[in-house]
């Protein structure tokens, strides 16, 4: 049976959804195993399988599940070496969860600029932002504007499509950052052969139920890091220092998956590489059948990437306004399409309007024309069909 809503996505009674879940394999099998068993919270046999599967499908050595992705955030921050009042460069075109991870640590963002071709974090303006704005001052990298360290870059992977990622390594290698991954987006990606969320030193997915796969709420940290790894546990489960005795050193938090989560991700990962497929026939029908259309940019990919498109994204006409990509989104939610826009840039929310942005040049125009196109890896031909046809209605083609 397959979930029928998805924040975010609105769409009219009998409407195709944005993106929803995918239940199709032994799910209910695995969850009634631990409701018959007992296992039911944080510890359980199915965490460490879900743990260890998705770290053998990213390539890494180490995987700690968590309550969510933005936990996941967090906790890669603190572990990474992030303390209060330090900066962590990130793309401003993206969810707000990874600058509200950010804060939860102390530390403040810094926006960065997308490039104008796939979308992604510029690694050009994040070395300039690096070279101009920034100096070397008792063995830290800090910030000439508010003399904060800037201790980590922060890119984001965002609708499935990989980040540039080895200029990006190549950068925070030079300026001494830590690379903390949010992967959330590009579950099974490629970037030149290797799966995303494999270069960074600690990388974080999130399961929650609009992505390719889902607990319903979740998290994932990954690195080949062993000490971050355990520490990432160890801050994940209250920071409990003994067994038996209510000894804590620390602060921690309360942020481990529960092995009911963890037996659906089991069973979700069972079918990862066909969702995967899924969704990159979903793009190339698309691609087929909105490619006449003048003035429509196309969901880009760049070459030696092998993108997921998690969400099938558009740009509308240049001419286009904020207020007529709005139209055209509310036509189709009146039509039954549940389309969204790409995100506010993160730079213009009230909560960070006073954080630092690097030369904002493309991001902008993005999220004017950026429309998001159904996308649920059980989207079958004739709903797609349905979605072209709406789409074009909607432009007025």
């Amino acid at each position: 049976m397959r979930e029928r809503s998805a924040p975010g996505a609105p769409a009219a009674a009998g409407g195709i959804p944005l993106c929803v879940p995918n239940i199709v394999g032994n799910e209910w099998t695995y969850i009634k195993e631990c409701l018959d068993t007992n296992w039911v919270s944080s510890v359980g046999s199915y965490v460490d399988r879900f743990e260890e599967s998705l770290a053998s499908y990213v390539g890494v050595n180490h995987a700690v599940a968590t309550t969510s992705g933005t936990a996941a955030l967090h906790i890669a921050l603190l572990v990474a070496g992030v303390e209060p009042d330090d900066e962590v460069l990130m793309p401003t075109l993206t969810f707000v969860a990874p600058a509200n991870a950010i804060r939860y640590a102390g530390a403040w963002p810094v926006f960065i600029d997308v490039e104008p071709d796939y979308w992604q974090l510029d690694p050009g303006k994040l070395e300039g932002f690096l070279n101009q704005e920034c100096r070397w001052h008792d063995g830290k990298l800090v910030n000439r504007t508010t003399g904060r360290r800037v201790r980590a870059v922060l890119p984001v992977h965002i609708l499935g499509h990989p980040c540039d990622i080895n200029p990006i390594v190549a950068v925070a290698r030079k300026y001494e950052l830590a690379i903390i991954d949010d992967a959330t987006e590009s579950l099974g990606a490629s970037y030149k052969g290797s799966k995303v969320g494999s270069k960074a030193d600690v990388a974080c997915f999130s399961f929650n139920g609009n992505k390719i796969i889902t607990t319903g709420g979740g998290g994932m940290i990954v690195t080949d890091n062993q000490e971050w790894a355990q520490r990432a546990r160890y801050l994940t489960t209250q920071a409990k220092d003994d067994q038996i005795e209510y000894l804590h050193n620390e602060i921690g938090y309360n942020y481990r998956l529960t092995n009911i989560q963890a037996a659906m991700g089991v069973a979700q990962m069972e079918h990862l590489d066909e969702f995967v497929e899924k969704k990159r026939t979903i793009a190339a029908g698309y691609r087929t059948g909105l490619q006449d259309l003048e003035g429509i940019t196309l969901m880009p990919t760049q070459p030696e990437t092998d993108p997921t498109y998690w969400l099938y994204t558009v740009l509308l006409d240049e001419a286009t306004s904020i207020e007529g990509r709005k139209q055209v989104i509310q036509k189709l939610n009146d039509n039954g399409i549940g389309a969204r826009p790409l995100w506010h840039l993160i730079h213009t929310l009230p909560p960070y309007a006073q954080c630092q942005a690097f030369q904002i040049e493309h991001a902008g125009r993005l999220y004017r024309l950026g429309v998001n196109l159904p996308s649920s890896v059980a989207l079958d031909s004739d709903e797609q069909q349905r979605c072209i046809a709406e789409f074009r209605k909607a432009i007025g083609s």
